[in-house]
């Protein structure tokens, strides 16, 4: 693993609800990166279950609640667009080497984002292997292709996802934090709680 000194890792999700995949993947790259950003924003390939700002306010009940100083809720960086993220992230942090993190299970899509070869030239690209979601070798070598500068994290992210707590509410798969707002808001069908 390369040295992350002087590097900032930026997340961005739909957190649409965030889960304990979301929690157990940042307090991960808050072990390996000096400093992690990270926003929710809207994926121009998905439906989403609730709008942006609520998806911004459960994010930062989840940041709040991991209570790291080296974890930023950096709203300012949503877009639906990678390239605009990065652009936005190079002007707020020059002079640092900007760490773009995806889970497993978008690899494959990258190519087809809109300025691929331009994200990738941005920043460098960490995968997070994600339970239920192998990384395949055409999938890193169709990146390489693109010029991406590949590092697979060593993190176990587990196999929850934010859609089949859209389809099927399992209140297991939310970190508790989240709960008052979930609860006030009467988001996900989950108005019963924990």
């Amino acid at each position: 693993m390369s040295n992350h000194q002087g590097t900032i890792a930026l997340f961005g999700t739909s957190a649409d609800p965030p889960t304990c995949g979301h929690q157990a993947l940042l307090e991960g790259l808050l072990a390996v990166f000096p400093k992690v950003a990270t926003w929710a924003s809207d994926n121009p390939m998905k439906c989403h279950g609730a709008s942006l700002e609520k998806r911004e306010a459960l994010l930062a009940a989840l940041v709040k609640a991991i209570a790291n100083p080296q974890l930023e809720l950096r709203q300012e960086l949503s877009s639906p667009w990678a390239i605009k993220t990065l652009e936005l992230a190079a002007a707020r942090w020059p002079n640092t080497e900007l760490v773009f993190v995806v889970g497993s299970d978008l690899a494959g899509q990258i190519p087809r984002w809109k300025h691929a070869r331009a994200v990738l030239q941005l920043a460098r690209l960490a995968i997070a292997p994600r339970q239920g979601w192998p990384l395949q070798l055409k999938q890193l070598e169709a990146l390489e292709c693109l010029g991406a500068r590949i590092e697979l994290l060593p993190l176990q992210v587990p196999a929850t996802a934010s859609s089949e707590v859209r389809n099927q509410p399992k209140p297991a798969q939310i970190p508790s934090a989240l709960w008052p707002l979930l609860l006030k808001h009467n988001l996900y069908g989950l108005a019963t709680g924990p």
